[in-house]
């Protein structure tokens, strides 16, 4: 009894031995991924996210200022500094994602977004806003080339313009939603510098457990370090196309420029409307009507879009001159719109182009640079207007910086008009 008891003791654990070891041997289980329409849908929603937190602060440095008592040049100096460190990020991160993959990129972006908004939860002083400002420069330029070449190695099968579609919808909406959240919260809410941040800071923890669970959508190779080189290029065979948009960009983007840097201050000075909500509609008139524009025209040709959006960006920011020269509201909110309908069509037209060109292992460097020109329209223009409405007034920059909308938007009509005869 004890011989067979000892053999049955020592097969069981013999078994069990080899299950132990075939266990160990057995390939690890993989953790479930997204679909990718899931992820999809997520990217776009991470746009929205990271464009919502880039435009947020524009009502809160009114605030601000009166806070900490500084002057309109140095709140000039915080929006040149996030600028700064966009434009770096896109000339220096911008094609990273081509080489480690998109997800790298991306959880690095999050995490480095993160780490801002928490900087805004703790600012006290102009230093921690300069440098808040700075880092979310720096993740914004990084996750924004990234999720719009995400967007296109997702994009349906069955519908092969969607990307390009979410690329100009997803923008414009994150900053009409940041503008309009933010302003309402300031107006309404307690704890007006603090709130906004921590809501943004659980989206971009959020963000991070999505982009965890993501399918990784462009393989590893070879030249990494060398990408981080800084340097713009197109792929010549796109060039062509692509230098057609520039005027374009120029325009839609410098028009953006306007209404983030100014477009509050021009609402409270010019037009006497003192509101933190207004400061933030102002914003999300332009923007808002942007993104409907973009979903409402995606089944109208290009060459249509662009001429159309060229020719309303022009139209629309004279009719809001008209009301900067005679004080009328109507006339800046009709402008608004007009402008806002250029500005989305434009939008949707030349990502949805950029997203239709390029290749998979074009798409990250042909979006950072095309994302460097619109955010240097955005962000040159701007910085000039602000150090010069302390020096020239407020009224008499509005007017200048609209006249050079204006012939940005002619300029970018008659590049279109040009091209669709040569076709």
């Amino acid at each position: 009894m004890r011989l067979r008891y000892a053999h049955k003791r020592t097969d069981h654990c013999f078994r069990g031995a080899v299950l132990s070891e075939s266990s160990l041997l057995a390939p690890p289980v993989t953790a479930r991924r997204l679909s990718p329409p899931v992820s999809f849908v997520a990217v776009a929603a991470i746009v929205v996210l990271f464009l919502a937190a880039s435009s947020a602060p524009s009502p809160l440095y009114v605030v601000y200022q009166q806070q900490w008592h500084f002057t309109a040049t140095t709140l000039t100096v915080v929006f040149a500094v996030y600028v700064a460190g966009l434009i770096a990020s896109l000339l220096v991160l911008g094609a990273l994602s081509d080489y480690v993959g998109r997800r790298p990129v991306l959880v690095s972006a999050i995490a480095l977004e993160a780490l801002a908004l928490v900087l805004f939860i703790t600012a006290g002083n102009v230093p921690m806003l300069l440098l808040a400002r700075l880092l979310q420069g720096v993740a914004t330029g990084a996750a924004m080339t990234t999720l719009g070449a995400t967007l296109v190695d997702l994009n349906p099968p069955h519908a092969p313009g969607r990307a390009g579609l979410i690329n100009g919808i997803a923008p414009t909406s994150g900053l009409a939603l940041g503008a309009l959240g933010a302003g309402a919260l300031v107006q309404y809410a307690p704890a007006p510098t603090h709130l906004v941040w921590l809501l943004l800071l659980a989206g971009m923890v959020l963000a991070a457990a999505v982009v965890a669970l993501m399918p990784e959508t462009s393989s590893r190779r070879p030249g990494g370090v060398a990408s981080l080189a800084p340097r713009l290029g197109v792929p010549e065979r796109l060039r062509k196309d692509f230098y057609a948009l520039v005027p374009i960009l120029l325009a839609s983007w410098s028009l953006g420029g306007l209404y983030l840097s100014l477009g509050p201050s021009v609402a409270a000075g010019i037009f006497k409307l003192d509101n933190h909500l207004i400061g933030g509609l102002v914003v999300t008139l332009l923007c808002g009507t942007g993104a409907l524009t973009v979903f409402a025209l995606r089944a109208v040709p290009v060459a249509v879009m662009l001429r159309t959006g060229a020719a309303l960006l022009a139209v629309g920011t004279a009719v809001t001159l008209t009301g900067i020269l005679s004080g009328a509201v109507v006339f800046g909110v009709v402008g608004t719109v007009l402008a806002g309908v250029g500005f989305g069509a434009s939008a949707g037209a030349s990502f949805g182009t950029l997203a239709r060109i390029s290749g998979p292992e074009e798409r990250g460097e042909l979006f950072a640079v095309a994302y460097t020109v619109a955010y240097l329209a955005f962000s040159v223009p701007a910085v000039i207007a602000g150090f010069a409405a302390t020096s020239a007034g407020l009224r008499t920059t509005a007017i200048v910086y609209s006249l050079a909308v204006i012939v940005f938007g002619v300029a970018a009509l008659v590049v279109q008009e040009l091209r669709a005869r040569a076709a």
